[in-house]
């Protein structure tokens, strides 16, 4: 017990001990951080005292700089100034000088003016004084001489313009004419045709001479039941084994023909024999009708057509114009125009369709009334053709403008085909009425003496009044003359007006 109390004793004296050795040593260390302290703060202060001294002397060598600086440019802007203020005084001075100058400018035009209107009241007084003696010598107006310089000068242009025209009408129908025959003629030479001529009848052949009471019949019940079924006429007569078809509708007499050929293999000739040989006439031609149609279709390379145009293409077989197959026609053309159209560069589809299908409409103008070109243009737009090919087949008689070049690659193909020898041909009576027609519409015009139709009504002869035709009349009166032939006058390829203005001085010696 008593170790634990001297244990206690010392640790209570160890204790206070520590406790006064760490107080003063704390102590200690705070007066020695004091003093440090105070140390640091007297240098910062003489530092700052040092650093504020150098700023001042700083800021005062600048101030001094900054005030030599502004005092010198200072003195720079005086000089500018100074030299400014010379300028500007001599600038006024220059200006009272202009000014001195213009004011006796002005006085010098003011004067000049005065004189010039005197000498233009002078000139003035003497223009009237010679117009006056210029209209007692002439015997006219001032107004009726300037209407004569102003005919003189119209005459003059005129007959040189005439002489211009003529002369650039001349080079251009050379040139084209040249073209236009390289290329048709090269169109010609791709596309040859034949032709054979078809006439309003058909003959039958007959076995022999007693088939005629057969086909006649009792009491001409035969002949009749065949006549009031195919709408054609038969005419037995004399000509030894045949029977003559006549009927203007050709698709009509075909089927007359076929079927009496039927009827004679037969042998068996009643009504009601007659009846069903006709019905199968009529669709062995209707089968016939469609084949020709998509050949003529398939020989073009046109394709896409719709079925009722191949039906009335097809029908065009039996159809003929002057005694050219229609159909034939419509292919020579299309071939014809699509050459041309490959020489110029345009749409060769567009014109070897438009040239299959431009006389579409004389397959049904029997039954329609109208031109065939207008007819075949409808025909096309109602069975989908395009706006090109519909305004070629109705442009290509000229029922209408046409729109394009393919329209007029038409009409002159319609033209190459029709012209071509054997092609066409026409009745006498029709030909001499031709003609007849084209020298009356060229004696119709004033001035012509004489009109002749030559090289088979393709050339026209005019020859005019000299002293009622002058040169450029003859070359107005041609185009107009041409101009009515197209209007009146229906025609195959073209005709040439050949005007011809002849002076002749007579005298006699005696």
């Amino acid at each position: 017990m008593t170790y634990v109390l001297i244990y206690t004793v010392v640790g209570l004296i160890a204790f206070v001990i520590g406790y006064f050795i760490r107080k003063y040593i704390a102590e200690a260390k705070i007066i020695s951080a004091e003093e440090a302290a105070k140390k640091i703060i007297k240098e910062a202060e003489d530092k700052a005292e040092s650093i504020k001294r150098e700023a001042l002397v700083e800021a005062k060598e600048e101030i001094l700089k900054l005030k030599n600086d502004f005092e010198k440019e200072l003195k720079e802007r005086r000089n500018e100034l100074q030299r400014s203020e010379r300028r500007l005084v001599q600038k006024e001075e220059a200006l009272d000088r202009k000014a001195e100058m213009l004011e006796k400018k002005e006085d010098s035009i003011a004067k000049k003016e005065m004189e010039i209107n005197r000498l233009y009241d002078n000139v003035n007084e003497l223009y009237k004084k010679q117009l006056s003696e210029l209209e007692r010598i002439s015997g006219m107006t001032s107004d009726e001489a300037k209407e004569f310089l102003l005919n003189k000068v119209k005459e003059e242009i005129r007959h040189e313009a005439a002489m211009m025209i003529k002369e650039i009408e001349a080079q251009a129908k050379e040139e084209a004419q040249k073209k236009a025959r390289e290329i048709i003629s090269y169109a010609i030479q791709k596309c040859a045709a034949d032709y054979v001529a078809e006439t309003t009848v058909s003959v039958v052949t007959l076995p022999n001479d007693e088939m005629k009471g057969r086909i006649i019949g009792r009491e001409g019940r035969n002949i009749r039941a065949l006549e009031t079924l195919t709408g054609v006429d038969l005419i037995i007569d004399d000509t030894p084994e045949a029977v003559i078809l006549s009927a203007f509708d050709p698709i009509k007499r075909q089927i007359a023909k076929i079927a009496l050929e039927k009827l004679i293999i037969d042998g068996r000739i009643h009504p009601a024999r007659i009846e069903e040989m006709v019905e199968k006439a009529q669709k062995e031609i209707e089968n016939i009708i469609r084949e020709e149609g998509e050949k003529a279709t398939f020989d073009t390379g046109i394709h896409g057509l719709h079925s009722d145009l191949i039906r009335y293409m097809g029908k065009l077989k039996f159809r003929t114009s002057y005694g050219q197959n229609v159909l034939q026609h419509s292919i020579e053309v299309a071939h014809l125009a699509a050459a041309m159209a490959a020489e110029l560069g345009v749409d060769v589809q567009i014109t070897k369709r438009a040239g299959l299908l431009h006389d579409i409409g004389k397959s049904v103008d029997q039954d329609i009334e109208g031109p065939h070109a207008l007819i075949g243009a409808e025909l096309a737009r109602k069975y989908g053709e395009s706006p090109e090919v519909v305004n070629a087949i109705a442009a290509h008689h000229n029922d209408v403008e046409p729109m394009t070049i393919e329209a007029i690659l038409v009409q002159a193909a319609d033209a190459i085909s029709a012209a071509r020898p054997g092609a066409r041909r026409e009745t006498l009576e029709a030909y001499i009425k031709r003609l007849e027609k084209l020298e009356a519409i060229a004696n119709s015009f004033k001035g012509v003496e004489k009109a002749y139709a030559i090289q088979a009504g393709r050339e026209v002869r005019i020859m005019v009044k000299p002293e009622e035709v002058d040169d450029l009349g003859a070359i107005e009166l041609a185009r107009s003359i041409a101009k009515k032939v197209e209007e009146e006058l229906e025609y195959p390829g073209q005709i040439k007006v050949n005007v011809i203005r002849e002076t002749r001085a007579t005298e006699y010696a005696k």
